[in-house]
């Protein structure tokens, strides 16, 4: 068959990149077999990523078993957690577009005929997905799987903690409900071993939704990053893109509109991240099936949420793993006809992914499609004045006393003003807390909330305080948080154009955020309005802010 890599390989022209290849020390024999990109994010500071040249070798080794050969190839990534709440989040969803840029730079520079990309953490999986999509050759993805739980002091058993365990600790020290011995223990426990954290945050999100897509084998969502089981599916993924390359099936095969719908039904069902919705909008866009917040309205309105995981409940990822993993919750929203069968997946079609890989819901850890946690999905779109293009809350992990709130609003324009505000008991009860100016083009690159959110959390304000803004929250984060309000403050959206006092009311159950202030007063705030400068006149996140869309449209560089 013909192969892109004979671009670099074949005929008399060709000596001379033949020549370079043998200096990696390839021989004619393989010089005669496909050449594979094993798209690798390791690195020795994220603790998801860490432990990705294992996965490296597995997936090498089963591209070798397969006929093909590997070359593995380095990306750059950013971990959230330890980004978070300085200028160094500035760069963590900016660096999304530089994988993507990246990832498109190699494959095409050297011709590659089919890919693997080894991602883990938060913004590295869309990264990749952006890439593979510009270039569209046959992919298959495996991640670096997740990190055991944490647990309380004395058992092994029983209750788990997390990383969120500690920024919600850091607001119960500052409230004198947690001592800083108590703190230092969970700093030492709650993250015990390499992998992505152990809930359902941004990075499980989007490694359990690559199964959804259909770009992933069963299991890479959930199986720990420590098992050996996880080595067994990264040869099985170099195996499978050698399968896919033979049969010519590329990825925008996969990714298809069928395919977008049947993620956004699990992310409905299992209650992702609310930067599943940023990602999943990118990704859609990228391959030329775009959605818009009105999609993901419709569909938290027609899908039920079957999985309750950390933050949204009490259960570590490792408990859906237990019970079967995302195929699980396929075969509940098959049974309930909410997935589309026109898809194609690594493991064939729909019809045959749900006959073959997919098992029934143990009624605990995953509900059945008839006894859901909720008739409708884990996150929900609110529009409104202060939103007229959306935002975006995780519903589930909501009190439901509130799940509409009336309050007067707290104004900060950055970050590090709210945070102050919360840390020194500045913010009281009923109270709206608004922080605005870190958009996507205003931060610039969308800032995670982690922070503030846990700090409401472990200060006891998280059943009396909303929180809204125009940057995004971590998967970690929960209580009454709306993020991504769109138009963001500095294009001039009505965020921008709140005042301490105002009184605001976020109905997650209406789906609406109203800011009660007059046409009239309204319309005077906006003439008076001035656009402030932006934040940096050089470096990436300068040319980010130029070129990046609003977080309705997923936040996408074109």
């Amino acid at each position: 068959m013909q192969l892109r890599s004979d671009a670099v390989r074949c005929g008399i022209p060709r000596a001379p990149h033949r020549s370079l290849l043998k200096a990696d020390g390839l021989t004619d024999e393989e010089l005669k077999r496909p050449l594979v990109a094993v798209f690798n994010s390791r690195n020795d500071i994220i603790p998801g990523h860490n432990n990705l040249d294992k996965i490296c070798e597995a997936v090498k080794a089963g591209i070798y078993m397969a006929g093909g050969v590997p070359f593995e190839i380095s990306t750059i990534g950013v971990c959230d957690g330890i980004a978070m709440n300085h200028d160094g989040m500035h760069y963590s969803l900016v660096s999304r577009e530089a994988i993507a840029d990246s990832f498109e730079c190699a494959v095409q520079g050297h011709a590659f005929d089919a890919a693997v990309c080894i991602p883990n953490c938060d913004k590295i999986v869309p990264g990749m997905l952006l890439g593979a999509l510009r270039v569209n050759i046959p992919t298959v993805f495996v991640s670096g799987g997740p990190m055991l739980p944490g647990h309380q002091p004395g058992c092994s058993q029983g209750a788990t903690t997390d990383l969120n365990t500690l920024f919600d600790g850091a607001g119960q020290v500052a409230a004198g409900t947690m001592t800083e011995e108590e703190l230092k223990y969970f700093e030492d426990t709650a993250c015990p071993t390499c992998g992505s954290c152990s809930g359902m945050f941004t990075a499980n999100s989007m490694n359990c939704l690559c199964e959804a897509l259909g770009i992933a084998l069963p299991g890479n969502g959930t199986i720990p990053a420590v098992y050996s089981e996880r080595l067994r599916l990264a040869k099985h993924a170099g195996m499978k893109v050698m399968e896919l390359l033979e049969k010519g099936i590329c990825i925008k095969d996969i990714i298809t509109e069928a395919a977008i719908h049947n993620a956004m039904e699990c992310d409905m069902a299992f209650g992702g991240s609310t930067n599943t919705v940023l990602h999943l909008t990118a990704i859609a866009q990228e391959a030329g099936h775009p959605i818009t917040m009105d999609d993901w309205d419709a569909a938290s309105a027609r899908t039920p949420h079957l999985v309750k995981l950390q933050p949204s409940g009490p259960r570590p990822l490792i408990d859906l793993y237990a019970v079967g993993g995302v195929p699980v919750v396929m075969h509940e929203l098959g049974e309930a006809g909410l997935l589309d069968r026109s898809a194609l997946t690594v493991m064939g079609t729909m019809d045959e992914y749900l006959a073959n890989c997919t098992k029934p819901a143990d009624g605990e850890v995953c509900r059945t499609h008839d006894n859901p946690f909720s008739k409708v999905g884990a996150l929900r779109v609110l529009h409104g004045n202060v939103a007229p293009n959306g935002g975006i809350v995780k519903k589930s992990a909501v009190d439901p006393s509130m799940l509409t709130h009336t309050g007067p609003a707290r104004c900060f324009d950055s970050e590090e003003q709210a945070c102050e505000a919360i840390f020194a008991g500045k913010i009281n009860p009923g109270d709206v807390v608004v922080i605005r100016y870190e958009g996507p083009a205003g931060g610039p690159g969308m800032r995670e909330m982690l922070t503030p959110t846990s700090a409401i959390v472990g200060m006891g304000l998280s059943k009396s305080v909303a929180l809204l803004t125009d940057g995004r929250f971590s998967g970690a984060s929960k209580g009454p948080c709306v993020g991504h309000i769109s138009p963001e403050a500095a294009a001039g959206g009505p965020i921008a154009l709140i005042q301490d006092g105002d009184q605001i009311t976020v109905d997650i159950e209406g789906g609406a955020i109203t800011l009660h202030v007059d046409d009239d007063e309204m319309a005077a705030r906006r003439a008076a309005f001035v656009a402030p400068a932006p934040k940096h006149n050089h470096g990436v996140l300068a040319k980010y802010a130029k070129l990046v869309s609003s977080a309705d449209k997923g936040a996408y560089v074109s």
